[in-house]
């Protein structure tokens, strides 16, 4: 029984030892990025499928343009037919009766067709009107790069924001176990109450929970980051930025006029919009216009041929041509859609007044909320400071037994408060200022 018992236990230790390999094997395979922003940016725009999806767009539109001056070269058509006659019909004249044909006979024909268009001013509309298309969806890729870039940008202050809060609530929680486990100490020798240890130990508890919230708040940041740049959960991500690194970029922007709106993306959509409707009406006069065609036909053909051998058949050429010219004179929807075409275009016109005033009052909110945030700054450094010595101070104090164990916990909070104010003022200023550059259209 006791040697079952030790092979057992030798078994289920080997087991475990072989699942912590495996396992440490596994984390130690996983690919790992250091990012920066400008790395998260650029591998957004390489892996997000967004942008692949935009670069698509534009590649069928470049089709359709060549679709269209193609429309302009020649088209070749042939045909063949084959056809017996049971029974012909008869023509009645003043003259008597006559068979048209002959009963039970083959006809055999084969032809060339060749058609140019000569004056087809609906087709010069429609090239411009195509490669005006393009710049639509150029347009529309770089909106997507914009909105790609804006959400990146502010994704990584995000992940700075919880990993820097992640110390500052991770270094509060070392600090509160150091005090615990100080007064835990002083009480075990009778120098302070029950009530300081009680005191101690729920700080260090609430701090312990705080950085489990935290770590949380990581992960996550991590993970909206990775889905954002195109990568796969499996990969691990490393940061070493932080916001302080960004203070010395914190200072109050300049005014925004109206002509710096001018390069927003969705205010250059609607006027590509707007000149993709006026191409559209010039396209719709040209339904009043004529049109001019040209058309050569070739054909072999043998007539009333008594069997089926169509190779012995004797045919005979023709050519033909002819020019066609095609005159509109009234068709009373062609006027109506140049109506509903102006209304279109007028309604586009009103959009984008409306949309440039309130990207207007927009980006004068993000101009106000930067000038905020800089302010906040120094008064949350300066808080920062008066935290880090009333800490000081408290601590001196209890030591001494001059202070409480309230003191020293309020203290603590305290400066944990201002540094988590101190990192999220800086935040504020950045996604802020991402936001202005995307409502101003600034290329990164």
């Amino acid at each position: 029984m006791n040697f079952w018992k030790t092979t057992n236990t030798r078994k289920t230790f080997g087991l475990a030892l072989m699942t912590f390999c495996s396992s440490l094997a596994y984390a130690q395979s996983r690919p790992v990025i250091e990012l920066t922003l400008n790395k998260a940016i650029e591998t957004a725009l390489a892996e997000n499928p967004t942008m692949q999806v935009a670069e698509k767009e534009i590649q069928l539109k470049q089709v359709a343009d060549k679709e269209a001056w193609q429309a302009l070269l020649p088209s070749l058509d042939a045909t063949l037919a084959l056809s017996h006659s049971i029974k012909v019909a008869e023509m009645r004249t003043s003259m008597g009766t006559f068979k048209m044909g002959m009963d039970g006979s083959t006809t055999a024909q084969g032809g060339i067709t060749l058609t140019l268009p000569l004056f087809a001013p609906a087709l010069y509309q429609n090239m411009k009107l195509t490669k005006e298309d393009i710049l639509v969806a150029q347009e529309k890729a770089r909106s997507s790069k914009l909105d790609l870039v804006n959400q990146v940008t502010k994704a990584y202050y995000a992940a700075l924001l919880s990993k820097d809060s992640y110390d500052v609530v991770q270094k509060a929680y070392k600090t509160s176990e150091e005090y615990y486990k100080v007064i835990s100490n002083m009480y075990e020798v009778g120098r302070v109450s029950e009530y300081d240890k009680i005191s101690a130990e729920v700080q260090m508890r609430n701090m312990s929970a705080s950085v489990v919230s935290t770590e949380t708040g990581v992960k996550l940041s991590h993970l909206q980051l990775k889905v954002l740049m195109g990568i796969t959960a499996d990969v691990d991500i490393v940061i070493k930025d932080n916001l302080k690194s960004y203070e010395s970029q914190m200072r109050i922007p300049a005014e925004v006029n109206g002509n710096e709106l001018n390069n927003n993306t969705n205010l250059k959509q609607l006027d590509l919009n707007i000149s993709l409707l006026e191409r559209a009406r010039k396209m719709l006069k040209t339904n009043f216009m004529p049109t001019v065609a040209m058309q050569l036909v070739g054909q072999y053909q043998s007539m009333s041929n008594p069997n089926w051998n169509v190779f012995n058949y004797h045919y005979s050429p023709s050519v033909s041509m002819a020019f066609s010219v095609s005159i509109p004179i009234f068709k009373a929807s062609n006027w109506t859609k140049l109506q509903s075409n102006r209304i279109q275009i007028s309604q586009l016109q009103d959009n984008r007044e409306n949309a440039r005033r309130q990207l207007s009052i927009a980006a004068a909110s993000y101009r106000e909320n930067m000038i905020s945030t800089v302010a906040k700054l120094e008064s949350n450094r300066q808080a920062v400071a008066q935290a880090d010595k009333a800490v000081t101070i408290s601590a001196k104090r209890y030591d001494v037994g001059k202070g409480t164990v309230l003191e020293l916990n309020q203290s603590e909070t305290a400066l944990t408060q201002a540094e988590l104010s101190y990192h999220q003022s800086i935040y504020e200023y950045l996604t802020n200022r991402a936001d202005l550059e995307y409502t101003l259209g600034m290329d990164n």
